[in-house]
């Protein structure tokens, strides 16, 4: 694939995520009648099923990154060059900030927003790390033993961890930055973003080492 059609498909597939995130929110808050559980419950299948079909989508074309932790993990597995990787970033970004502007079109809200939801301290931060380091760790791990299985895998991942960290797994700095421009249900207030950001980061720095390790074939004695 030429690098323009994977920007292009990196670009797209971002901002279908953030169509499906921000709009399922929307979605859910409107019908849930201020029951905050069963609008996080809509939210959270509309993200996990969309996550499987995009990957299948776009992931024969770029890989279906739609993340820059999940780029960086690839820049340090060298599976990546840096250049490409700086692109995809690039690309990944600006479809998140299209994607949003999307949803708040589909549902009549005003396209420019800044959310004033605080998530803040330490729980917060450490919830990204674990949410990002699982994510990490599960496209390395089945992409190591059952690659077929990466995008139902990430999925599912994704769904579970919505509830069980604190911070309902952002696990991606893109997602991040354009939430931060949603002043919906899955928004995040621009002051929040840095911590989430470093977090998620350190995250997949850290289980591209772990999992790099846990699953190196050692050579024969």
């Amino acid at each position: 694939m030429t690098l323009s059609r994977r920007l292009a498909a990196e670009l797209l597939c971002t901002a279908l995520l953030l169509a499906i995130v921000i709009g399922s929110g929307i979605m859910g808050e409107r019908l849930a009648q201020g029951n905050d559980a069963i609008a996080l419950l809509g939210n959270t299948i509309a993200t996990g099923a969309g996550l499987v079909v995009l990957i299948h989508m776009f992931g024969p074309v770029s890989g279906a990154h739609l993340n820059p932790a999940v780029t960086l993990a690839m820049l340090l597995r060298r599976d990546i060059a840096g250049r490409t990787a700086a692109a995809y970033v690039v690309a990944q970004g600006i479809g998140a900030i299209l994607g949003v502007w999307a949803a708040h079109a589909m549902f009549a809200e005003p396209i420019w927003q800044v959310s004033s939801k605080l998530r803040a301290g330490p729980s917060q931060g450490l919830s990204e790390f674990v949410a990002t380091f699982g994510l990490i760790g599960t496209i390395i791990g089945t992409q190591r033993w059952r690659p077929d299985f990466t995008p139902v895998a990430v999925g599912l991942y994704i769904t579970a961890a919505y509830w069980f960290t604190a911070s309902t797994s952002f696990a991606n700095p893109a997602v991040t930055v354009a939430r931060s421009l949603s002043d919906t249900f899955a928004g995040i207030a621009p002051v929040s973003a840095p911590l989430f950001i470093v977090a998620q980061l350190a995250g997949a720095v850290a289980a591209v080492a772990f999992f790099g390790w846990l699953y190196r074939q050692d050579r024969p004695a």
